[in-house]
């Protein structure tokens, strides 16, 4: 537990993870975006990391659920106590000013949600964030000056990419293209040309260890052994796979992804566009780990990319660091 005087938290409120950011302190929790419940009561019995290890290991009674879907709220009061919890974890019961950060694409509807889950965890006020104006603060982009920088955060839920100058967004997408579609690719393939059924968390691995968002490099990366349940015999499997099926697997969604980043930089004023070729683009979020995606995604649009020093923490750092500009949020 940190000190209770603290009063301004960035939250970066993500599908996958959750990450808590405060004023001073940097990031001082990272964890699952993950809550266990008791179907029959509906009580929250564990969050976090605790709760994501019970995912596919819980007996009837018990639902490991992620409460956020696309980047946005898929169940309000299982995300409220998710946040509430956090909120405690960091700093005790003190009433907390908090910002948090939501994808470029949503709603109005969708961000009143957001700022209502986070009053309701216990906020004295929240604001939102638009998550590639986050990411660009996180990355260290020149956000205010009139120079036009570009972002791409591919996260869990969503891939957000924007074009920024001025402190705003000129230009931008948010596709629900990113992690978990990553993730749910690989569980389907495997199915399909391998009949062995993989949970998500196995996908997940897979992805880290040999995922390639490129067919060609893929070759070069080592096979990985992995087990699941054999869909002819019901009986547990262990089979080695191959890096260019994972990236076959993958293809469409990173084809996705770039179509999204070409779209957006046909949107930019061509004195924007200039800027970003010299500047390049920057990768942030988990995505940005997926091995040679920055290659993949230069040598479609003809433009430099750079992945973001700590491409995980950008958002939440980003949330963060616009506390300090408070006074600008409470005007918007």
């Amino acid at each position: 537990m940190f000190g209770i005087g603290t009063k301004n938290i960035g939250i970066d409120l993500g599908t996958a993870n959750t990450l808590v950011y405060i004023d001073g302190k940097g990031i001082v929790l990272r964890e699952p975006s993950v809550v266990a419940k008791n179907v029959k009561t509906g009580d929250v019995l564990a969050v976090g990391t605790e709760a994501r290890d019970m995912i596919g290991r819980t007996p009837e009674s018990i639902v490991a659920i992620r409460p956020m879907k696309d980047g946005v709220i898929a169940d309000y009061d299982t995300t409220a106590a998710m946040m509430k919890y956090f909120i405690e974890k960091v700093i005790g019961n003190s009433k907390p000013l908090v910002m948090v950060c939501v994808p470029s694409g949503v709603t109005e509807v969708e961000k009143r949600a957001v700022i209502d889950a986070t009053k309701m965890a216990g906020a004295k006020e929240a604001y939102v964030i638009e998550e590639p104006f986050a990411a660009a603060i996180g990355a260290g982009l020149p956000v205010m000056d009139p120079t036009g920088s570009m972002v791409v955060d591919i996260g869990g839920g969503t891939t957000d990419v924007a074009t920024i100058s001025l402190g705003g967004i000129v230009s931008s997408r948010s596709i629900r293209m990113a992690g978990d579609r990553l993730d749910e690719a690989i569980i389907n393939y495997i199915r399909q040309n391998f009949n062995l059924l993989v949970g998500e968390r196995t996908a997940e691995q897979i992805k880290i260890n040999i995922g390639s968002a490129s067919i060609e490099k893929a070759a070069d990366i080592e096979n990985m052994t992995i087990r699941g349940r054999d869909l002819l015999s019901g009986l547990p499997k262990t089979i080695d796979i191959e890096a260019t099926d994972i990236a076959k697997a993958i293809h469409e969604i990173v084809e996705e992804i770039n179509a999204a980043i070409k779209e957006t930089l046909e949107e930019t004023s061509p004195e924007i566009a200039a800027d970003i070729i010299d500047h390049g683009i920057v990768l942030t979020g988990g995505g940005a780990l997926l091995k040679h995606i920055s290659e993949v995604i230069s040598d479609s649009t003809g433009v430099p990319v750079f992945i973001a020093q700590d491409p995980l923490d950008c958002v939440a750092i980003g949330t963060g660091e616009s506390l300090k500009n408070i006074d600008v949020m409470r005007r918007h």
